[in-house]
């Protein structure tokens, strides 16, 4: 009876040898697994499809949200016209000149060229938010308006037009298919599945097909820090006209040197 006993004991030490082994079998099984999610990095995968890379079989775009009458840059669109010294208003003209064109920002500040197989899937993602209502710039082309008005300028004051355009903001990830399998994977994600990071600024257009958006004229108090930083760009060191890199304050945004006065698109732009 009791060498019995010793044998009923000794296979329940087996069975709680077994318990504490299959955790540790587990999490070796894993580590093949994180090797293969990490084979192509969010870098990689970025710089593959904005070079539309020989490696891979498709990349596209996978839109997760997006923003309409998203604000572009701010960017000074005319020359600047001077009446510092004056203790009057003046009546100038001014020639003005703006562009719009769709814009991407990936990861890592990647470009993709139109003829790619990136560049063709944000044409067709665009596709799916030109509606009736809202009409946008799909591809990368470049489109604009020009005019020329007189406007007042106001006494010790200098002057100039703003611009900024509207755009649906869509955001999203990048998806890469590659060719070969890359430790038992071929499909890999920028910045990651379901991420919002990469963003595509379609711009809005008016019924005629010129951008929309907002368009002020400037007065900025002469002798200002804005003033002098103006006129120092528009002498050709730095910023020049419809060149802005969102640097410039927004409409009313420019402190108590600075006057801001819309301009309703419908005075200067042709439906």
């Amino acid at each position: 009876m009791t060498r019995t006993g010793r044998k009923g004991n000794h296979r329940s030490k087996k069975k709680r040898i077994g318990l504490v082994l299959a955790p540790v079998v587990a999490v070796a099984a894993a580590v093949p697994l994180m090797n293969q999610a990490g084979a192509a990095t969010a870098s990689e995968v970025s710089k593959d499809c904005a070079e539309d890379s020989s490696k891979l079989e498709a990349c596209e775009f996978v839109d997760v949200q997006f923003k309409r009458d998203n604000l572009g840059p701010n960017k000074r669109v005319s020359p600047v016209t001077d009446n510092c010294g004056s203790t009057s208003e003046a009546t100038k003209n001014f020639s003005v000149s703006a562009s719009v064109t769709r814009s991407i920002t990936l990861e890592e500040g990647f470009t993709a060229s139109a003829d790619s197989k990136l560049g063709n899937s944000f044409f067709e993602i665009g596709a799916k938010f030109n509606t009736t209502e809202y009409k946008i710039q799909r591809d990368d082309k470049t489109v604009g308006f020009d005019f020329s008005r007189t406007d007042t300028v106001k006494a010790d004051h200098i002057a100039f037009f703003m611009w900024s355009d509207k755009r649906t903001d869509v955001s999203g990830y990048l998806k890469a298919t590659y060719k070969d399998a890359q430790d038992g994977q071929k499909v890999f994600f920028s910045p990651k599945e379901g991420g919002a990071s990469v963003h595509v600024f379609y711009p809005q257009l008016l019924d005629g097909g010129t951008p929309d958006g907002r368009l002020w004229l400037r007065n900025v108090k002469c002798e200002s820090p804005q003033a002098s930083e103006a006129q120092n760009s528009s002498a050709g060191a730095g910023e020049q006209p419809g060149s802005g890199d969102g640097t410039q304050p927004g409409f009313q945004e420019g402190g108590p040197d600075v006057i801001d006065v819309e301009i309703p698109l419908s005075e200067v732009v042709k439906p």
